[in-house]
């Protein structure tokens, strides 16, 4: 064994960065848009997506329920999966090597 590979190593890194912080800053998020665990904020974003649902298919909002009681445990593993799949795009950055003199 030679040794850990660095670029392995660096795309680990990155899809499970993506992954956690999807999962840790939904929930933060989607209360800083309005959907909070005591209702939709008025005047906020939330509020305003909430009417144009409301308008357009007669339903409520999805998102709300998270805000109020937080991600379940599929939801956290939707999230991290997606978190994980930009990590994986983003992981493009591994692959630069440093420019040679």
């Amino acid at each position: 064994m030679d040794g850990i590979d660095m670029e392995e190593l660096c795309k680990v890194v990155v899809i499970g960065a993506g992954g956690a912080v999807t999962v840790a800053l939904t929930p933060a998020a989607l209360v800083a848009l309005g959907f909070t665990a005591n209702g939709i904020a008025a005047g906020s974003i939330a509020a305003k997506l909430m009417s144009y649902f409301a308008i357009a298919n007669g339903g409520g909002v999805f998102l709300q329920s998270i805000g109020a009681g937080g991600l379940t445990w599929s939801g956290t593993g939707i999230l991290g999966s997606a978190g994980a799949t930009a990590g994986w795009l983003l992981s493009a950055i591994c692959n630069q090597t440093a420019a040679t003199p």
